[in-house]
């Protein structure tokens, strides 16, 4: 019978010694704490959606006021269309977020909701302003 390594083919040698090893590897990995396992602290990558986040949902609710506020284009029009009733409700709905929540923020994350109310009421009194004034002919 010929040699396989005379015949040009490579020859795998699996020994004992290998085979613990990647048992013991496997064992290590199984102790580690899972951080990955939590999609709030790693979103899943195949989504590519990023992790929840107080932070992140104040600013889904302001970009939906600032869509009512017209400053947005509207991604069926593609162009701003202003909706106060909208835009109110969704600055309401962040004010009910900080008020339910006064004492629990961190500091970051009460001074972006009390800035992010601050220029949303202040655009919102803007545009109501253009939208009630007087057309000049």
């Amino acid at each position: 019978m010929n040699d396989p390594s005379q015949d040009g083919e490579k020859k795998i040698i699996i020994d004992e010694d290998w085979k613990s090893q990647v048992e013991r590897e496997r064992e290590e990995l199984k102790a580690e704490p899972e951080a990955d396992a939590d999609p709030a602290v790693n979103p899943d990558e195949a989504t590519g959606l990023p992790p929840a986040s107080f932070l992140l949902l104040a600013t889904t609710l302001a970009t939906q006021a600032m869509a009512g506020l017209g400053q947005l284009p509207d991604p069926i029009e593609n162009k701003p269309i202003v909706n106060l009733q909208l835009a109110q409700h969704y600055i309401d709905m962040l004010s009910v977020l900080e008020e339910k929540t006064k004492g629990n923020l961190t500091d970051e994350e009460q001074e972006m909701l009390g800035s992010v109310l601050y220029q949303l009421r202040s655009v919102y009194i803007a545009v109501d302003r253009d939208a009630n004034k007087p057309d000049e002919a």
